[in-house]
């Protein structure tokens, strides 16, 4: 195996870390004061539009879509270094239109979309000009198994007919979201994995209404956030099924394979972002006559978070190469480790960078709350850790049964 990123790759890194030290970590400190100022936080600040522009100007855009003439034609393995770059910052993502559940819903639509779904939705996405929400998570229902699905998406004639709740709709709350994809039972009565659809929505159609905004650990995550979201009695025309009624467990499992690798990469940088925080604080801050680096078996924990995060890096690069060698099918197993790993990792190297910042780790004079945040979530994001072991230990295990 071979992880050396290509070297269109490697120059994407070098002029994406130089657009990070210029514009954008210089920039959010003041982001954050904003935000927090804004009597309604549902709203993008004049300043990230205009990185925006800029990004997009470098060729900075759309840098995770696998196709050279509409981003950068990159694998995944190539990616990953650029979206553990862009994950030390909460707004880069979004400054370079690689932030969730975007990228997932613009694969979704460039692999599956038909030609005027693409025209309707996958343009304008690609282009920055809308924003877009995944509803697949239900209130009433253990969700990590997707056949307890109640929401419905009922093929009548030339409609599909959409009905029930959803919640934890990520991106839903940002300004410019116009369209969601909603997935829904259409086939109670077909095998478990056709019997789901993924609709199109547009926001605006009569039906649909956002209940409430939901907080995360006591955070909005502002301007994006995540709703729970009715649908009643939406009507649709059929066409705005994506690849068909059916379809909806096959585009899922292509659209969270990717979604994975970013995911986790993102969370890489995070980490190493806080275990950077570390060790500034630990070197400055002095207590009981000596630097904090010195007390209570500190060293020791940086020495513990820097091997970790080496760690999980070289499994997700591996999860990465395998998918681009073997495909989604042949890569469950990789890319299920990493979505275990690298959150837990995470949140464990953040939760010591709060230790040694003491009471300001737990303020928002530092991006540590937030981060562990972040990465506590992602635990359940995409599936839980539960869900994740035992799919690992299945193929594990049918090793020996054959």
């Amino acid at each position: 195996m071979d992880f050396t990123p290509s070297d269109k790759a490697q120059a994407l890194a070098r002029r994406l870390n130089r657009f990070m030290r210029e514009h954008v970590e210089p920039y959010e400190p003041q982001w954050h004061r904003e935000m927090a100022q804004l009597e309604s936080p549902w709203q993008e600040l004049p300043d990230i539009r205009r990185l925006k522009t800029l990004a997009r100007a470098e060729g900075l855009w759309n840098l995770f879509l696998p196709d050279a003439d509409l981003g950068q034609g990159l694998t995944n393995l190539d990616y990953a270094p650029l979206a553990e770059i862009m994950g030390r910052s909460f707004i880069a993502p979004e400054i370079f239109n690689c932030n969730a559940p975007d990228t997932g819903n613009m694969e979704v639509l460039y692999h599956y979309g038909s030609g005027a779904q693409k025209d309707q939705w996958l343009t304008p996405l690609l282009r920055g000009e809308i924003r877009s929400a995944f509803c697949m998570t239900e209130p009433e229902v253990a969700s990590s198994d997707a056949t307890n699905m109640q929401a419905t998406a009922v093929v009548e004639g030339d409609e599909v007919v959409l009905n029930g709740r959803k919640w934890w709709s990520t991106g839903i709350g940002h300004p410019d979201c116009r369209v969601a994809i909603f997935m829904g039972l259409t086939d109670p009565s077909a095998d478990r994995h056709h019997r789901h659809s993924m609709v199109l929505v547009p926001l605006d159609s009569p039906g649909v209404k956002i209940e409430r905004m939901l907080t995360a650990m006591g955070m909005l995550d502002a301007p994006y956030g995540h709703g729970e979201v009715s649908f009643s009695d939406v009507r649709l025309p059929v066409s705005a099924i994506i690849a068909g009624p059916g379809k909806g467990f096959e585009i899922a499992q292509g659209r969270l394979g990717p979604g994975r690798i970013h995911h986790c990469m993102r969370l890489i940088g995070l980490a190493e972002h806080a275990l950077s925080l570390a060790c500034q604080r630990s070197l400055a801050r002095t207590a009981f006559g000596r630097p904090l680096a010195k007390l209570g078996g500190n060293a020791e924990r940086i020495a513990e978070a820097r091997i970790a995060i080496e760690q999980a890096r070289l499994l997700v690069l591996k999860a990465a190469w395998s998918l681009d060698q073997r495909g989604i099918v042949r890569s469950m197993s990789e890319v299920s480790q990493i979505k275990v790993a690298v959150p837990s990792m995470a949140q464990r190297v953040v939760d010591m960078a709060m230790q040694l910042h003491g009471g300001g780790g737990l303020s928002d004079d530092f991006p540590l709350a937030a981060a562990w945040t972040a990465a506590r979530a992602l635990r359940l994001a995409d599936g839980p850790d539960e869900v994740h072991r035992g799919l690992v230990a299945r193929m594990e295990l049918a090793k020996y049964r054959e």
